[in-house]
């Protein structure tokens, strides 16, 4: 049987926080593109750039849902 989980965390006002650092989506954005151009990743590579697109989905997420409650 599942259940609901509720974790209180306190939203930082300046929403951008919640995205990936520069450095980090620039990772990720060439590991698509080469991705998306037809070159194999690594195993590797790949594991990281699922890895980065759960963390990016996640922030997405936060920033979502606490636009929503601040508005």
């Amino acid at each position: 049987m599942s259940q609901a989980i509720n974790i209180q965390v306190e939203m930082p006002e300046d929403l951008p926080k919640f995205q990936l650092p520069d450095g980090v989506q620039h990772r990720l954005q060439s590991l698509l593109d080469r991705q998306d151009n037809g070159q194999a990743l690594s195993p590797e590579e790949r594991h990281e750039a699922e890895g980065l697109v759960a963390v990016a989905e996640l922030l997405s997420l936060l920033r979502l849902r606490s636009e929503r409650f601040a508005g």
